[in-house]
């Protein structure tokens, strides 16, 4: 289908890959990995030939149609919301345009007649007939309504707007998929929805992605870039991960514990290939855990940080009373009201909701940082909080831009250099990357540091709000576990479906007239029936 032969590319003396000789064949879904800056998203470009490499070359089987997720949200602005999926099917969506220019002509010639009557017998062979509805009913199902189909893109909001770039590439049963990070900016349930739309999917797919969840669910191999190389194993991301981390344990410790530890890991593989809850992944539709062989994998280079969320005092009885709480946005837009809840001992709340203003305001009032319009926050007295907003360039710019020990220094009781030092390199800042001034950090660096302020404060309640933005891999991994094990409460948000499945015991959607409130776990959540309806009479009261 499509293969690269002695692909390599490097920027100045940095060698992102040498060497490369990989191919990527028919029916099965690719899913690339790497730490931050290891070149995941500029090989999607080499394989979609945005960008040449330094040498080597790309191949692919003659025929055959690729499909690319476009991340410019504002390059389609002037254009119909159908004719813009459409256009993921180029050379239908010119033989379209050729042929309707031809017909609105009312001084075609017999000629042009011919050559719409040729056009027109191509644009039904290739399903163009069909492609309108095929188009409305790719939208529909990712939650666009049918009543915004006919709008311009710039009518759009930026969630639907993604949607739609999305729906372009899958647009026509492409024969080759490449999608950079296609889960960013989706709810949860159109995750879901892509998830079992590509594990169903016939042809090929490589998918650059930080979620899990999603990397499992549709993945029947995955390209791993490491050691400026780019090799493919069988299986999914969870066996991919789990099999690295015992090959290291394996070279470092050659005991008994060890051999035991492959002794569960194959159990693991045998459970895994067999389960048939996983009837939906593509892993199972091809087989191919079939051929899983512990000996390929490798372990990894990459480093996890030291995730740790150690409370100073054990919570009282009354942890936090939220009463009848209202709040307004700045062009007077209702986010919501009358927000109700009561947090136990030991509970650790999802917060969900359609609109992320309004999610923001709410964490910002319980975090002190904005008043309410009307109601109650009160923390029990036993409580000492840590917030992590979605937003932090407020932390780091201006005043705060100084240099690493020093920005940390001043949310520590502890001023020791050395102290500090230790901490920062706990979170993979080592050397002279302590002397880095905040104002020059990427946006993962930055959420680290958040994090590393957020564990200084040692305590017992956690707000964090989508704290697994910019972060990689291995750093959500080491989070999510860090959540898990957390002994006080915590209310959060994130878009990551396997740490929101993991951590959350109890989950809470916000809307504009209440909230639902349920101690489901978040995939039974989602497919509730009760919950739809209870949103759908929550939603209601809006429009009435």
């Amino acid at each position: 289908m499509i293969s690269v032969q002695n692909i390599a590319l490097q920027y100045g003396k940095r060698v992102l890959f040498k060497e490369v000789d990989l191919k990527f064949t028919h029916g099965n879904c690719y899913g690339v990995i790497g730490a931050n800056g290891a070149g995941k998203s500029t090989f999607l470009k080499i394989l979609s030939g945005e960008i040449s490499p330094n040498q080597g070359q790309v191949s692919i089987e003659p025929g055959k149609r690729m499909a690319v997720l476009k991340q410019d949200h504002f390059a389609y602005e002037q254009e119909q919301v159908l004719n813009t999926v459409i256009m993921g099917h180029q050379e239908m969506y010119r033989i379209m345009e050729e042929k309707n220019a031809i017909y609105m002509n009312p001084d075609a010639t017999e000629e042009e007649g011919m050559r719409a009557a040729e056009l027109e017998n191509k644009f039904g062979e290739m399903g163009g007939w069909n492609a309108e509805s095929d188009a409305a009913l790719l939208l529909s199902n990712m939650g666009v309504k049918e009543d915004l189909h006919y709008l311009t893109m710039s009518e759009l909001s930026g969630s639907d707007k993604v949607k739609v770039l999305l729906a372009q590439a899958l647009f026509g049963d492409p024969d080759l998929l490449l999608l950079d990070e296609p889960t960013n900016d989706l709810d949860a349930n159109t995750i879901v929805w892509l998830a079992n739309f590509l594990a169903d999917f016939k042809n090929t797919v490589i998918v650059v992605s930080h979620d899990r969840y999603f990397l499992d669910m549709v993945c029947t191999h995955v390209v791993d870039i490491d050691f400026q190389k780019i090799n493919i194993y069988t299986g999914n991301y969870t066996f991919w991960y789990e099999s690295s981390q015992l090959k290291a344990q394996q070279i470092a410790n050659k005991n008994k514990k060890v051999e035991q530890k492959r002794k569960e890991m194959l159990e693991f593989i045998q459970r895994f290939s067999a389960n048939a809850s996983k009837s939906k992944q593509a892993t199972s539709r091809k087989k191919a855990l079939e051929k899983l062989n512990l000996e390929d994998i490798q372990p990894s280079s990459r480093k996890y940080p030291f995730i740790h969320f150690k409370p100073e005092r054990e919570p009282g009885d009354q942890i936090l009373r939220v009463e009848k709480l209202s709040k307004r946005g700045e062009q007077g837009e209702l986010l919501f009201s009358n927000v109700s809840f009561t947090l136990n001992r030991n509970e650790k709340i999802a917060l969900l909701g359609q609109n992320t203003a309004a999610i923001n305001a709410l964490y910002d009032i319980l975090s002190g940082d904005q008043e309410p319009d009307n109601g109650i926050v009160e923390f029990g007295q036993t409580i000492t909080t840590a917030y992590i907003p979605n937003e932090n360039e407020a932390y780091f710019s201006g005043a705060q831009d100084q240099d690493l020990i020093n920005w940390l220094r001043q949310y520590s009781e502890n001023k020791d250099e050395q102290f500090i030092r230790g901490f920062l390199g706990r979170m993979l800042f080592s050397g002279e990357e302590v002397h880095k001034h905040t104002s020059v950090l990427s946006g993962g660096e930055k959420v680290r540091c958040m994090l590393a302020k957020a564990m200084l404060a040692h305590p017992n309640f956690v707000l964090l709000n989508e704290p697994t933005n910019h972060l990689d891999l291995e750093s959500i991994t080491t989070l999510n576990n860090a959540m898990r094990d957390f002994t006080g409460n915590m209310i959060f948000t994130s878009h990551d479906h396997q740490l929101t499945e993991t951590v959350a015991n109890r989950i809470i959607e916000l809307t504009p007239y209440g909230v639902i409130d349920s101690l489901m776990s978040f995939d039974e959540y989602l497919v509730s029936e009760q919950i739809a309806e209870q949103r759908k009479e929550l939603w209601g009261a809006v429009a009435v």
